[in-house]
This record gives C-alpha cells, structure tokens and sequence, in this order.
C-alpha cells in the first residue's frame, strides 16, 4: 500500500512524528474500528479516527438525534433531529474525510449478535451509556479475542481503560457484575466538554493500538475530574480468578 500525494498532504503532522511515520500511517490506513454508541463519547471518538485516517470505522446505534442530545454528541447538528444517528454520522464522516469507509448499524446490539459484529474489526470503543451495555460488550470482546476500550462519564467525570488479550483485567475483572437498577432509570447529567475528553482519549488509544505506539491502558484505569481538572492512573490487579469471562477463557 502506497500513500497517494494527497494522502502525505493531508496525514503530513502525523507523519512526520518519528514515532508514527509514513508506515504507522498506512497501518492507520488499512486498520478498522468499530464504535458502538453514536453519541457524547462515539462523538469526538469518531471525529478523531476520521481525522487520523482510520480507514474503516464502524458505529452501531439505534437511536435518533433529540434535541436533548445536541448539547454533547457533536457528530449530529439542530437539522439532524428526528434522523437515525447512524445516518447522521455517516454523513459527516464522509464529508469530513472522503478516504474513510463509514460502515453503519442501525441496530441493538446484544449477546446474540455481538460476536459476528465485532468480528471484522481490529479495535472496539465501547460509547455506551448504560452498565449492561459495557458488561455486554466487554464479554464478547473477551470472548472473541478484541482489543476494546471502556469509557464512561457521569456529570464532570469520566473513566477510561482498555483491554487487550492477553493483557492485564477485563472490565468485568474490576467492576464484578451489572449492578441492580430500582426503578426507571433517571436522565443523568453530563456537561458535554467531560465525555468530548473521554472520547478524544478512546480514540488516542485506538490510533496507538493500531499504529502499534505507545503504552496502552491495559491494567490501569484512568480517571478525569473536569471540576478540579485533574487525571489520575490506578493500577488495577491482574485479571481475578473469579471472573466470569476471563475464567471460562
């Protein structure tokens, strides 16, 4: 694989790094993630792989934009309410760069179909918003062998780690099982800048995971605090020899 002219313009910050180079780039190039979640964390995550030159990026959600959504989830504009979110991405990402293929699923994904999805694809960022969605996801990652990065958010906070196989705890590993919900679920506050950080360093560890740089998150979590905006690393134990994926691996 070759990079066209335009390609070392376009790529030409990235490739300069000496830690990326034009090799790392073409791996960027020919690799694949997969987002699930379209919204506050799948947001800036996607922007910023389209921007690195990921060349296939795949997003899952079912949901439309509502209004309600506008104030964190910047992959969707005010004309995009009441559009399936996929769509709406989709749009934006081959607008914003016409070198990545953007694979769209307007679907739910659950322990029934998750395996065939992740399959295709080298790395997955979980940008979900609820506990049975990342335990869900993080089982068929560990289950079928993928690379994954958790991230959650809640008001001004967040959490990230990522998990390789073979490297260090899975989710389930630190957080034990979904925990019980009474009643219906509330709405939970967000300030939109808290999952755009978040999400921005999903996909820092995507591009690192590809382009093989750097130093994961695997057995350590990070932490942000958008108040006292602060970050703290907590190392996290060795996969635990209770764990209901991790063992049956």
């Amino acid at each position: 694989m070759e990079l066209s002219d335009i390609q070392k313009k376009r790529y030409t910050r990235q490739i300069i790094l000496d830690e990326l180079g034009e090799e790392g780039q073409k791996r960027l190039l020919a690799g694949s993630v997969l987002i699930i979640g379209a919204g506050g964390l799948g947001s800036p995550a996607a922007y910023y792989l389209a921007a690195a030159g990921v060349g296939r990026i795949g997003i899952v959600d079912r949901d439309k934009v509502e209004l309600t959504n506008l104030n964190r989830q910047i992959l969707h504009m005010t004309r995009d309410i009441d559009k399936h979110k996929v769509v709406s991405a989709k749009e934006k990402l081959n607008e914003f760069n016409p070198d990545v293929q953007v694979d769209i699923y307007e679907m739910t994904v659950d322990e029934n179909n998750i395996g065939e999805l992740i399959a295709g694809y080298d790395f997955v960022i979980d940008a979900t918003d609820n506990f049975s969605s990342k335990f869900m996801i993080n089982d068929g990652c560990v289950r079928g062998g993928k690379a994954f990065c958790h991230g959650g958010i809640l008001g001004f906070k967040g959490q990230l780690m990522t998990y390789v196989p073979g490297e260090g705890p899975c989710y389930r590993c630190i957080f034990g099982d979904v925990p019980e919900e009474e009643g219906e679920p509330k709405p939970i506050g967000v300030i939109g800048a808290a999952p755009g950080v978040i999400g921005c360093l999903q996909a820092m560890e995507a591009i690192k995971y590809i382009a093989g740089i750097g130093e994961l998150l695997t057995g350590r979590l990070l932490t942000y605090d958008g108040l006292k905006q602060t970050f703290r690393t907590v190392r996290l134990p060795n996969s635990v020899s209770g764990c209901k994926v991790c063992s049956e691996k």
